[in-house]
């Protein structure tokens, strides 16, 4: 027996024993986790950079006033403020001041839609006229165009044509108006189910779903659903229900002049942009939205169902890519956006998933982020019209993970693949009794042969040379990892994946020089 083989029987289990672990092992799961237990203390350290770097754009945009908050792992870490929700009276802003957030409403009324539908009352891909009758006598853009369905609608495919800034001046129709603008018929730009197209119209619809469904207006079904269990308090949909002392006004500059914005009324449209919140009770859904992640077999004790939570942050529709996208700090990553259920979906170069929304109305701008592999996010209202949050928030986002060195959670190695890689390596260089070992499935060697995979690992070792070390397995999923042996004059990398049978087997194996 070769050093190579002795190393490993001294770490682990032979062949034949790991070849055979019973099927009962594949039950274990243990969820991603993250390595660093200070990661608060890390992130509450930069505080006062974020502060500044705050502060610092609500100058340069000349904003009325801003209100920010950052969660991390489960907290409200930190809430910062800046200017004046009454820019006459100079009433300062705070951590419980109430601006409109706009179409960040619109998550509300998708998860609003989930629940209804993990409820058994509805299912997403029915047609949307079932519940609102008068779209069936509407024409489609063409004879071949499906029906609109619910889904359609939560993610911007019913073929509706983009309608910002004309959606905002809706928000307060009624629904006798509502129900007049659809029978007079709908101008479509696309067929339903082939393009993503912003539709605030889409959000109104669905909204009045709700209220069939449930027997309530969309603002009393989410209310009691999701607002009041998570401790939502202090979230209005009518600003003049709002205390006065703490409502933000909204505002707009016209040749450097800040003029007043008058407030708009909640009505139908409000299902695509009227709650209004302040930073301490939006904090409290953006921290459920991060507790969806990762999966795991705790029992379930939200207002919808984690797995839903997670099913509202998976990309539905495609968006845009960005090539060019730059960073803060000048790199360029490319991004690519897409959207969900009434959240938008970024994924950079880096790996990075980014899931929020922006909301924009006259007198108010806001956005949220949370990264839900990093258990971190930031949140920002600005009381001027349609206030750009995006860019500073993704700027802060990238600080706190750079400066404070945050890592995203790590996937521990589940036991069958531990299993697999320790009978793995006790086979290798030269691949003895590899065909009775039992840890390859039935594709693996008519892929190729035994003497060809013998011949290339060989090959491979001879350039290596003496075999030092091996170093710790890295797993992408529960059946597929990496792993890498470090040799006198290189390390050889080596990849292999799982099949989906029970016990699963290697029906994958690459190994790679690395120079």
């Amino acid at each position: 027996m070769n050093a190579f083989c002795c190393f490993f029987l001294l770490q682990d289990v032979t062949a034949q024993q790991a070849g055979r672990t019973p099927g009962s092992d594949l039950t274990t799961y243990r969820p991603p986790a993250f390595k660093d237990t200070d990661r608060v203390r890390k992130v509450k350290e930069l505080m006062p950079l974020v502060e500044k770097m705050y502060k610092s754009y609500a100058i340069r945009n000349k904003f009325p006033g801003l209100a920010f908050g950052v969660v991390v792992d489960g907290q409200l870490l930190y809430a910062g403020n800046f200017g004046y929700t009454h820019f006459l009276q100079q009433t300062k802003v705070s951590s419980k001041s109430l601006f409109r957030i706009a179409s960040m409403s619109k998550s509300f009324t998708a998860m609003a839609i989930l629940k209804l539908r993990d409820e058994g009352k509805l299912q997403l891909d029915e047609p949307a006229s079932k519940y609102i009758p008068v779209l069936k006598s509407i024409p489609l853009l063409t004879k071949d165009a499906p029906a609109i369905t619910i889904r359609n609608l939560m993610t911007h495919t019913a073929g509706f044509p983009e309608d910002n800034p004309w959606g905002d001046r809706q928000l307060d129709i009624t629904d006798q108006v509502f129900q007049a603008m659809l029978k007079n018929k709908i101008s479509f730009s696309n067929v339903p189910g082939t393009t993503y197209e912003y539709s605030n119209m889409g959000f109104a619809m669905l909204g009045e779903i709700i209220r069939v469904v449930s027997g309530k207006s969309y603002q009393e079904y989410i209310n009691g659903q999701i607002l009041k269990p998570l401790g939502m308090t202090h979230t209005f949909w009518e600003y003049n229900q709002a205390p006065p002392e703490l409502l933000a006004h909204g505002y707009r500059v016209n040749d450097n002049i800040i003029n007043d914005e008058p407030m708009l009324h909640d009505g139908v449209y409000g299902a695509m942009g009227g709650l209004i919140t302040s930073i301490e009770d939006f904090s409290k859904y953006m921290l459920f939205h991060l507790s969806a992640w990762p999966a795991r077999n705790d029992a379930e004790t939200g207002v919808i169902k984690r797995s839903s939570v997670r099913e509202m942050q998976q990309s539905w529709s495609f968006n845009n890519l960005a090539p060019q996208y730059k960073y803060p700090d000048g790199r360029i990553c490319p991004l690519v956006s897409s959207y969900g259920y009434g959240l938008r979906i970024g994924v950079d170069c880096e790996g990075r998933k980014y899931v929020g929304h922006t909301g924009g109305l006259p007198g108010f701008g806001s956005q949220w982020w949370i990264l839900p592999d990093y258990g971190i996010g930031v949140v920002a209202f600005g009381n001027l019209t349609y206030a750009g949050m995006n860019s500073i928030n993704f700027a802060v986002m990238d600080t706190l993970i750079k400066t404070a060195k945050l890592t995203a959670r790590e996937l521990p190695v589940s036991p069958i693949l531990q299993q697999r890689k320790a009978a793995l390596v006790t086979l290798l260089p030269d691949w003895s009794h590899a065909e009775s070992s039992g840890i390859f499935a039935v594709n693996f060697f008519p892929d190729e042969s035994l003497e060809s995979r013998k011949k290339r690992t060989q090959a491979i070792f001879a350039q290596a040379g003496k075999i030092r070390s091996v170093k710790e397995l890295v797993p992408e999923n529960q059946l597929r990892g990496t792993f890498v042996i470090e040799c006198e004059n290189a390390l050889v990398e080596v990849y292999f994946t799982l099949s989906p049978e029970n016990p699963a087997l290697i029906q994958q194996l690459d190994l790679k020089l690395l120079k």
